[in-house]
């Protein structure tokens, strides 16, 4: 985030590159600047015949090049901005020519999200000498907790440790539907408030005791009352949390399981970073590993996939939460 506010302040003072190739893995950050340079460059008398937005899949590199090399007009820059910018991978070098002399006062901005360019790359050095390169990187799971407290601090809120936790767990890693409801819970509740587990379940709808979550910590201590309560839930709200997720959720977690059984350095750092376990699941996979050994675990992997099929209709009738039952009772025995 460093990063990010030294672009926007270099910005803000005027400090504009020719060129800035926004990439990687996480594309909150790419579209975050990318919407800053297109709302704070130009005044709005400006843009009207000085800000031009391209798509990868409906541009070529040549219009491109053709529109970065118009001069402004009544202006001090021309602004060209390529969302998706993805799209051109296989003809991006022929921006080589251009990057190595860009336009000075044209501001071209390629929204390159989930890839990287080849840093050996001829566009690539020439960018990097001429514009600015921001690599926007995906956080690790055992990271989001942390970035939506900074957020909300920023927007004078604090967020409840399980409140957070509820979104991390639920939301994943993703910071645009992540963003997406803090901006919702900000709607709802001024400013200086404390999130709570109880305005989750209220505005975002994610129950605080009967979610997927709370039903995996169920599994992993064989605790039968709280799962059948949580099955009978997700019955009673079928709507909101159709059998075919919980099957997946719980092949997600079983699957894990199975890799947690399998590494011979069970540390956070090792099961988060190097075997790609989300922290989410770590909590619950050391007394889960003590409960359900290796062989039980491959067991529960045919019955999840046994279960997928019946809830399609294959091979059974029954309604699904008769069918969760079922599951959750073999997967328990």
């Amino acid at each position: 985030m460093d990063e990010i506010k030294r672009i926007v302040t270099d910005i803000k003072n005027r400090n504009i590159k020719p060129i800035y190739l926004l990439q990687g893995d996480e594309p909150y950050y790419i579209d975050k600047i990318s919407e800053y340079i297109e709302d704070n460059i130009l005044s709005e008398e400006e843009k009207g015949f000085n800000q031009v937005i391209l798509y990868g899949k409906e541009t070529t590199v040549g219009d491109i090049i053709a529109s970065s090399k118009r001069f402004p007009m009544m202006a001090e820059h021309q602004v060209v901005i390529i969302k998706e910018a993805q799209d051109l991978a296989r003809t991006i070098d022929q921006l080589e020519d251009y990057v190595q002399n860009p336009q000075p006062s044209t501001v071209l901005v390629l929204c390159y999200k989930y890839k990287k360019l080849d840093a050996r790359t001829k566009v690539f050095k020439g960018i990097k000498k001429n514009g600015l390169v921001f690599e926007s990187k995906k956080l690790y799971d055992n990271q989001v907790g942390d970035w939506i407290q900074k957020v909300l601090a920023g927007k004078q809120y604090k967020i409840n440790y399980k409140a957070c936790q509820m979104l991390v767990e639920f939301l994943g890693t993703d910071l645009g539907t992540i963003s997406k409801e803090l901006e919702k819970l900000r709607l709802i509740i001024p400013p200086g408030n404390e999130i709570t587990p109880e305005d989750i379940e209220k505005n975002i709808g994610i129950s605080k005791d009967y979610n997927q979550f709370e039903l995996q910590a169920a599994l992993a201590t064989k605790d039968v009352t709280k799962a059948v309560k949580i099955i009978n839930y997700f019955g009673e709200n079928e709507k909101n949390n159709p059998m075919v997720f919980t099957v997946t959720m719980l092949f997600t977690f079983f699957s894990a399981l199975l890799k947690y059984h399998g590494a011979s350095n069970k540390s956070w750092d090792h099961m988060t970073k190097k075997v790609g376990i989300r922290s989410y699941l770590l909590k619950n996979l050391k007394p889960a590993a003590s409960l359900y050994p290796l062989k039980k675990v491959s067991t529960i992997i045919s019955i999840l996939n046994e279960y997928d099929a019946k809830s399609k209709g294959m091979g059974s009738k029954a309604a699904n939460t008769d069918l969760m039952r079922e599951m959750i009772t073999k997967i328990m025995a």
